[in-house]
C-alpha cells in the first residue's frame, strides 16, 4: 500500500542549508544565464556536413552536402528551427568540366570583411578523387539572391586529396585548417593549420596539428577530418570527425589555449576519447561533421552535426543519401571545458534542470534514483525530455535522455527513473503538472503531482521526493530552471 506519510521533518529541513548573504539573509540563485533551448530533430534530412552562420541581419544561414554531389544549397531563417522549413536555394552548381566538376562536399558560409564566402571541396569532373579546397565570393546582402565569384582553388604547399577546409579568429589572426592527406605520413587524412592572407589565401607553412592514432579514429579508415571551432574562457576548442563515415564515424576534440602559438603542435591536446558517439538507445549512428552556433538569444550554444537513424549500411556509405542535420544545446562542464553527451533521441531535444537554491546541482539519476548532484559531467544523465503527459490532461512527463522509455516517477514519494511498463499507475505516478516556479515565478518550474496534487517534486538531502509545499524553504527546494 501506497504510504500516505511523507518523511520526517523532509518538508522543513535540508542536509545543507542555503547560501546566507552578509546582511543574514537567505540567498537564491539567479535564472541562469544559459537558459533552456529545445529543438524538434531531424532538421533538414538528406543533408550532410551542416554548417550554420548567425548574421547581424538577424538571419541563420545554413548550407550542407547534398546527396548528388553536384551543387551548393542554401537556406536562411530567422530561427534555428525554422531552417527546417525554409525554402531552399542553388546558389552554385558543379562545373561540366574540368576542375569542380564533382564530389561537391562540405560547404561552409562565412562573413569576412563585408563579404560573404563558401568554402569547400571539389573534384574534377575527370578525376572524381581529385579533391582540393575552393572557395567562392560575394558582395550582396543576401547571399541566397547575389552573383558568387569563385575565387579558385586553395594552393596548399601539398597537391593531394584535402577537403573541409574552415576559418576562424584567434588574437586578431585569422586561420584556416583543413583535413589532407600526406603520402609520407601514410593513409588517411590529418589536421592542419595555416594563418591567411586574405580569405582564399594561405601564408606561412601549414602545420600538421593532429594525425590519427587512437582506434576509434582508425576504424574503417585513418580518419581525421572536418574541423569546426568554439572559443571560451581563453580556450580554443577544435572539434573533429574520425574513422569511416559509418556508424563508427564520431567526434573527437582538439584543445590549445588561445594564448599559446597555435601553429605549435604541441600547443594541441587531442581527447583520448571521442566526444560524440553513436548510440543505440536513443538510435543515433555516426554523428559527425559539426559546427556550431549560438540561440536565437545568444546565450546558448548550439552544436550541429549530420549523422543516420539505423546502423547498418549497403555497400559505401558516401553512396547513402540519408545522412540528417541535428541541433542539441552544448553544455559546458564546471573545469570550462565542453560537454558533447550524447547525440538526442529524435524529436524534441531534452534539457537540464538546475536548482533555485543549489544553482550548481541538477536533477540527474544514478542507479535510477532521482539526486541532485553537481558537476554531472555523464551530461546525458542529468537531460530529461519535456513530453506529453502519459496520463494526458495538459500534463507533462519527463523522460529520461540516455534511457528512453523511462521516466521520472514517484514510488513511495521517492523520486526514480524506471521503465513506463503500460500501466495506468506508472502513467499516474510519472506525470506532473507543470507550474510556475513557487520561489521564482518569472523563470523558474516546478512540478505538481497528477495523482496527489499539493505536493511537488522538491531535493531533501540531495535527493528527490514529492512531497506538501508550506514555507519559504520548501519553495525554494521545489523550483528549478531549466537549462
Amino acid at each position: 500500500m501506497r504510504r500516505r506519510t511523507f518523511l520526517a521533518g523532509a518538508a522543513t529541513a535540508m542536509a545543507a542549508g542555503p547560501a546566507v548573504l552578509a546582511t543574514g539573509g537567505t540567498a537564491y540563485a539567479a535564472a541562469p544565464a544559459s537558459p533552456a533551448v529545445t529543438f524538434t530533430n531531424p532538421i533538414a534530412l538528406q543533408r550532410a556536413d551542416p554548417h550554420i552562420h548567425k548574421h547581424t541581419d538577424g538571419y541563420y544561414y545554413f548550407t550542407a552536402t547534398v546527396p548528388a554531389y553536384d551543387k551548393i544549397v542554401m537556406r536562411r531563417a530567422t530561427t534555428l528551427q525554422g531552417l527546417s522549413t525554409a525554402p531552399e536555394t542553388t546558389i552554385w552548381t558543379k562545373h561540366s568540366t574540368g576542375e569542380m566538376g564533382a564530389h561537391i562536399w562540405a560547404p561552409e558560409i562565412h562573413f569576412i570583411g563585408g563579404k560573404w564566402y563558401i568554402y569547400f571541396a571539389a573534384g574534377a569532373a575527370n578525376d572524381i578523387w581529385k579533391i582540393r579546397p575552393y572557395v567562392l565570393e560575394s558582395s550582396s546582402a543576401n547571399p541566397l539572391t547575389g552573383t558568387w565569384t569563385e575565387k579558385g582553388r586553395i594552393a596548399l604547399p601539398l597537391d593531394t586529396f584535402s577537403l573541409d577546409a574552415t576559418t576562424f579568429v584567434v588574437g586578431g589572426s585569422r586561420y584556416l585548417s583543413w583535413a589532407q592527406n600526406d603520402p609520407a605520413v601514410g593513409s588517411g587524412t590529418n589536421l592542419y593549420l595555416a594563418k591567411l592572407s586574405n580569405p582564399w589565401t594561405i601564408t606561412g607553412t601549414p602545420v600538421r596539428i593532429s594525425t590519427p592514432t587512437h582506434a576509434w579514429e582508425t576504424v574503417g579508415h585513418r580518419v581525421n577530418e572536418g574541423p569546426a571551432v568554439i572559443q571560451r574562457n581563453g580556450k580554443v576548442f577544435m572539434a573533429f570527425s574520425a574513422a569511416a563515415t559509418d556508424a563508427n564515424y564520431c567526434l573527437g576534440l582538439l584543445t590549445a589555449s588561445a594564448s599559446a602559438d597555435l601553429l605549435n603542435p604541441g600547443s594541441w591536446t587531442k581527447s583520448s576519447q571521442p566526444v560524440l558517439r553513436s548510440n543505440d538507445a536513443t538510435g543515433q549512428y555516426g554523428p559527425g561533421h559539426n559546427c556550431f552556433t549560438v540561440s536565437e538569444d545568444g546565450k546558448s550554444d548550439v552544436l550541429v552535426y549530420h549523422d543516420r537513424n539505423y546502423k547498418d549500411i549497403s555497400g559505401d556509405p558516401l553512396n547513402d543519401p540519408n545522412r540528417r542535420t541535428r541541433y542539441q544545446k552544448l553544455y559546458w562542464n564546471a573545469d570550462g571545458t565542453p560537454n558533447f553527451g550524447i547525440p538526442v533521441a529524435d524529436g524534441v531535444t531534452p534539457v537540464r534542470f538546475s536548482s533555485y537554491n543549489f544553482p550548481d546541482r541538477y536533477i540527474r539519476h544514478w542507479e535510477y534514483r532521482a539526486k541532485l548532484e553537481p558537476n554531472v559531467t555523464n551530461l546525458a544523465d542529468s537531460q530529461f525530455r519535456v513530453v506529453a503527459g502519459l496520463a494526458g490532461s495538459g500534463t507533462v512527463s519527463l523522460e529520461s535522455a540516455n534511457f528512453p522509455g523511462y521516466f521520472l516517477r514517484h514510488k513511495n514519494y521517492e523520486m526514480w527513473v524506471e521503465k513506463n511498463d503500460g500501466s495506468s499507475t506508472f502513467r499516474n505516478d510519472a506525470t506532473f503538472s507543470r507550474r510556475a516556479g513557487l520561489a521564482d515565478s518569472a523563470s523558474g518550474v516546478s512540478f505538481e503531482s497528477f495523482n496527489f496534487p499539493g505536493r511537488f517534486i522538491r531535493h531533501y538531502e540531495n535527493l528527490l521526493y514529492i512531497q506538501p509545499v508550506s514555507t519559504s524553504l520548501d519553495r525554494q527546494d521545489a523550483t528549478y530552471y531549466a537549462e
